[in-house]
């Protein structure tokens, strides 16, 4: 029997932003197409073979949850936006590999059972539960919602995203975005006070060993936080590489090679958090 529990809301400002920000498409994008890519590679390797039940938390329009669909998995995708949700709606239907559900909830009360999936991605819910006491909630939901042996997976923004990103793209001539930089340096907390969708919402962003230690407090073992992007993210001619097929091998291999290197990891822009129950 599922639990039914009632729903909770993330910040106003968090729902404005994905209410609006194209979100659906993003992966398609630019640099974000080396996240996509190497994320399912580390998806690959890491999850039990299909047919397997996966819950994929914070899902969004369903870009892995149908893409891990397509390979017989069982796939259940929550997301705290209606928008995105229906967006997941959308697809699946016209999709040869439907999601067997989807959901509009929250990271910190899933409505799945005890022990009722072999593997929980929680793959946006961690950047924007500001406050570490609702990030344990979060990733103790995906414990209890897991089979014993069961994976996570959980992604994260990394401390140093915005340094690496105001480099690249000049974005420091904004007095404004010095000041949310300087923010998440110090504490991680990132904070958009401006009318620029571009500098983001209201988050946390995690040192890699914060995030290690987040999944290890929430009861995981076998935990390892890799960087999922590398350097390559922030090259300004990174759309001619990914075109080169040469080149875009080269910006994956140099990821991969690194993706463990403790002294380079959080320089992707994005970690993933891996555990077993």
């Amino acid at each position: 029997m599922e639990h039914r529990r009632e729903a909770l809301a993330p910040p106003a400002e968090v729902q404005a932003h994905y209410a609006a920000f194209p979100e659906e498409s993003r992966l398609s994008l630019g640099p974000d197409r080396l996240e996509f890519e190497r994320t399912k590679e580390i998806l690959s390797r890491s999850l039990p073979p299909p047919p397997a039940r996966i819950v994929d938390v914070g899902g969004a329009a369903g870009v892995y949850s149908l893409w891990l669909a397509g390979q017989d998995y069982e796939v259940h995708l929550v997301d705290a936006s209606p928008r995105l949700v229906e967006e997941a709606r959308k697809r699946s239907a016209q999709s040869a590999t439907p999601l067997a559900s989807m959901t509009v909830g929250d990271a910190r009360r899933l409505q799945q059972a005890d022990g009722s999936a072999a593997a929980v991605l929680v793959m946006g819910p961690l950047y924007h539960l500001t406050a570490e006491a609702d990030r344990l909630t979060a990733l103790r939901e995906a414990f209890r919602v897991l089979v014993p042996g069961g994976t996570v997976a959980a992604a994260a923004i990394s401390r140093y995203a915005s340094a690496m990103d105001g480099l690249a793209r000049k974005l420091t001539l904004d007095p404004r975005f010095i000041q949310i930089r300087d923010r998440d340096l110090k504490d991680g907390q990132h904070r958009n006070p401006t009318d620029n969708a571009d500098y983001f919402t209201t988050a946390y962003f995690h040192r890699p060993e914060d995030l290690h230690s987040e999944l290890q407090t929430a009861g995981f073992h076998d935990v390892e936080v890799l960087g999922v992007e590398g350097p390559g993210w922030i090259l300004q001619d990174f759309d001619t590489r990914w075109e080169h097929p040469e080149l875009r091998r080269d910006l994956i291999e140099v990821s991969r090679a690194l993706e463990s290197e403790t002294s380079i990891v959080g320089a992707s822009a994005h970690l993933l958090g891996l555990g077993r129950k």
